[in-house]
């Protein structure tokens, strides 16, 4: 039977930026005081422990780890190392009977385990291996079980999850680990150091929520979509559907994250006027999929993202790449 990690992301990455998710929420706070939100972590959610439950059930032998650092992820990672290579690149154990379980409050925590993972099993370029597959930088990563501790977010606030079809309750959750295949899909990394499972959605928004115009060249693979001499209301990089839309608008038509492409958007407003001379606006969306995609600023001011959940700010060119197959999910 299989050994199996369940890993939550405990109360010091509750931090604004440091992928836990909307509101804090890593322990189930976001209106809470720090001593209920520290408390809390100390106590794994109840869905965790009823996880660790079915699994035991089942005869798995169950670990349940709150990681609050990165090195204590890297930590749990290492269990699932291969044996040594002749090269002596760190690589992940294709036949490991160690399984890992990752509780999450949204996106942005699935993402910090995956960028850990990636930067534990990516190889330096000057020691790029032979059994690399030609269009990767890093292995098949090891298979995760996702099992979500907010409910909310399989319904109106689809997080990837519920895009994906995985299973939301605990019990159904274990079955998959111990029972499911490994679903292989897409992972974008990027220049900036880490990486993106869903998506992207670059551009400003005035306080009463409406985009505000900026500028920016945007191009994917051979295609430009913008210049950088023209106003830009959103710029979508998306892997999967979660940033498919903007308010009614449809920016991404198709994302798929096992088809080895990114799709890219960006809306441009278009300015048109009536037979009477009435000014009129209309958005424009322009869309191109491709192996890589890249956004450089043109303004001043630094460019805000939302890139799985986590906020940040743009000031220079950000190049994304797929990865095709490089990550997995257990799936029933």
């Amino acid at each position: 039977m299989y050994d199996v990690v369940l890993l939550a992301l405990g109360s010091e990455r509750d931090a604004p930026g440091a992928g836990c998710g909307s509101g804090g929420a890593c322990c189930g706070g976001g209106t809470d005081t720090a001593t209920d939100r520290e408390e809390r972590c100390e106590t794994p959610r109840v869905p965790v422990l009823t996880c660790s439950d079915a699994l035991t059930a089942r005869g798995a032998r169950v670990e349940t780890v709150t990681a609050r650092s990165d090195a204590e992820i890297d930590e749990v990672l290492t269990r699932l190392d291969g044996p040594p290579r002749p090269d002596g690149l760190t690589w992940p154990d294709a036949d490991a009977k160690t399984r890992l379980v990752v509780a999450v409050a949204g996106d942005a925590q699935l993402r910090a385990v995956l960028r850990r993972m990636v930067r534990r099993y990516a190889p330096p370029p000057s020691r790029r291996p032979t059994d690399l597959a030609d269009n990767r930088t890093v292995p098949d990563l090891p298979a995760v079980g996702v099992l979500p501790l907010d409910p909310a977010r399989g319904t109106t606030r689809r997080d990837l999850a519920a895009q994906l079809g995985l299973p939301r309750d605990p019990a159904a959750v274990a079955a998959a680990v111990l029972d499911g295949t490994p679903r292989r899909l897409d992972l974008l990394r990027h220049d900036g150091g880490s990486v993106t499972l869903d998506g992207a959605l670059l551009g400003a928004a005035g306080e009463d929520g409406t985009p505000l115009p900026w500028r920016g060249r945007v191009e994917v693979d051979d295609a430009v979509l913008s210049h950088g001499d023209e106003p830009l209301l959103a710029c979508a990089i998306g892997n999967a559907g979660g940033y498919a839309r903007l308010d009614d608008v449809t920016l991404l038509a198709g994302p798929d994250p096992t088809d080895g492409l990114v799709e890219v958007a960006v809306a441009v407003p278009v300015v048109t006027r009536s037979r009477l001379g009435r000014r009129r606006v209309r958005l424009e969306v322009r869309r191109a999929r491709g192996r890589a995609a890249s956004v450089l600023p043109r303004d001043e001011a630094a460019l805000p993202y939302l890139d799985d959940g986590v906020t940040g700010q743009l000031t220079r060119k950000r190049s994304w790449w797929t990865e095709p197959g490089a990550w997995a999910v257990w799936a029933a």
